[in-house]
């Protein structure tokens, strides 16, 4: 009986890890250009740019009956000096944890907002949102409150699904709660998104977008219009769009954006628009080699807040 119970709980203790383990993932991307720049009237200057490479953790644990536990840890690093982007805070792109299930998904922590995810980055494609060519000229105080957050994820019912989420403020100086929803309807090619963000911070902040994107063939056209509103008055609208053609591993791309003065800070006293002309090359599903030009025209005197780059890059997805 002994020699019974013995083997009866050795096999109790190998099988029972084999049940708790999660489903780990180690992922990332690198992403590094060579670049001429310039800013204003200051002479033209080479650069080695990182564009937002990271290195993240993720996993999965089925707990059974259709419901799982699921992780998100991101940090960001500079890919041209090896440091960390954020700070003091090392995991400063995602920290969060989740219960997923045929209700959604539950989320608590810190991510970037959906409504970005949803709208903004959709139209701005050629390197992915990212360096000194991404969108220079959205409403972006959202990104002030991706910490310290509880949000909701539904389920896809016939192409439509919406997020929900909200930061609280903690009674933290200078910190509010926040809120940011997000609308998504995808069908044969074509994704609708529209997205509300707000802040209750002493000048309270609200913006609105809608964007669309359509593939069609070799071809995607998106574009978005966003609103930015202070205090209710103080206002702005921002637009953008773009274009994508593939023929093989090649990707040609231009896209044009343009803001009016108004709302708050580096756009409050002027407008300002931006394009970019952008080709990468596939070499595999993970590497591609690419290049840019981007051109930033703010309308100031003596060209105060104009920026242009010509890049060449390489960024690589692990």
């Amino acid at each position: 009986m002994k020699k019974i119970a013995l083997v009866a709980a050795l096999a109790a203790i190998s099988v029972a890890p084999a049940f708790a383990q999660s489903s780990v993932t180690l992922w990332g991307r690198l992403n590094t250009t060579v670049e001429s720049q310039k800013t204003g009237n200051q002479d033209r200057k080479a650069v080695m740019e990182n564009n937002s490479s990271r290195l993240g953790v993720r996993g999965v644990e089925d707990l059974g009956g259709g419901l799982k536990a699921g992780f998100n840890l991101e940090h960001g690093l500079n890919s041209d000096t090896g440091a960390a982007s954020g700070g003091t805070q090392f995991w400063s792109r995602q920290a969060n944890v989740e219960l997923i299930g045929s209700f959604g998904a539950v989320r608590l922590g810190s991510w970037f907002p959906d409504s970005y995810f949803s709208t903004i980055d959709r139209v701005s494609n050629h390197n992915h949102d990212t360096g000194t060519s991404s969108d220079a000229l959205f409403s972006s105080f959202a990104f002030g409150f991706r910490t310290n957050k509880v949000g909701y994820f539904s389920p896809t019912m016939g192409g439509f699904s919406f997020i929900a989420s909200a930061h609280a403020g903690e009674g933290t100086p200078g910190d509010a709660r926040a809120f940011d929803l997000s609308g998504n309807y995808e069908v044969a090619g074509l994704h609708i998104g529209a997205t509300y963000a707000q802040a209750d911070t002493a000048a309270k902040r609200k913006n609105y977008t809608v964007e669309a994107d359509y593939g069609f063939g070799p071809f995607l056209v998106a574009g978005y219009y966003q609103r930015e509103e202070v205090n209710g008055f103080r206002s702005r609208d921002i637009g953008r769009v773009s274009a994508m053609y593939t023929v093989g591993a090649s990707e040609f791309h231009v896209n044009v954006g343009g803001t009016k003065s108004g709302g708050d800070g580096t756009f409050r006293n002027a407008g300002a628009s931006q394009w970019t002309l952008g080709y990468n090359y596939n070499l595999s599903k993970r590497t591609k080699l690419y290049g840019f030009y981007t051109s930033i025209d703010q309308k100031l005197s003596n060209k105060a807040g104009d920026f242009d780059s010509l890049a060449v890059g390489i960024r690589h997805n692990f």
